[in-house]
């Protein structure tokens, strides 16, 4: 009489493969759950999907939570400023506003972002 286990066994781990693939290939993790430097990469290619006039949601959507944040009022216009982690600095555990990417935005739609992003901010006189 042959022995049933091998089956059993074959059949078993038929059942796993079949679940890992489904579950890997469904999977996406959640921005805020990834490491730093997924996250980074991420935000790395995140931006250059971004379009100049975009909702502050849509683009939270993509990015998720930012690592630092400025706001105020100037000439009438709510002025916000969303910092993402793209770049490697000094290995010191901590992000920092100079490993980021400025997002300016003005009324709730993207207005600029990059390098000089937040001068133009910091340019714009304080009014409320």
């Amino acid at each position: 009489m042959k022995s049933k286990v091998p089956l059993i066994v074959g059949i078993g781990f038929a059942v796993y493969t079949v679940f890992v693939a489904v579950a890997m290939t469904n999977y996406e993790p959640k921005i805020s759950d990834m490491d730093w430097e997924d996250r980074q990469a991420h935000n790395q290619h995140a931006l250059t999907q971004l379009s100049l006039g975009q909702h502050i949601e849509l683009v939270r959507s993509k990015l998720g939570t930012a690592d630092f944040s400025e706001a105020k009022v100037s000439d009438g216009k709510k002025m916000l400023v969303l910092f993402y982690r793209t770049h490697k600095g000094k290995s010191d555990g901590k992000t920092t506003r100079d490993e980021c990417t400025p997002l300016l935005f003005v009324n709730d739609h993207l207005a600029a972002w990059g390098t000089d992003t937040f001068q133009q901010y910091l340019d714009a006189e304080l009014t409320i």
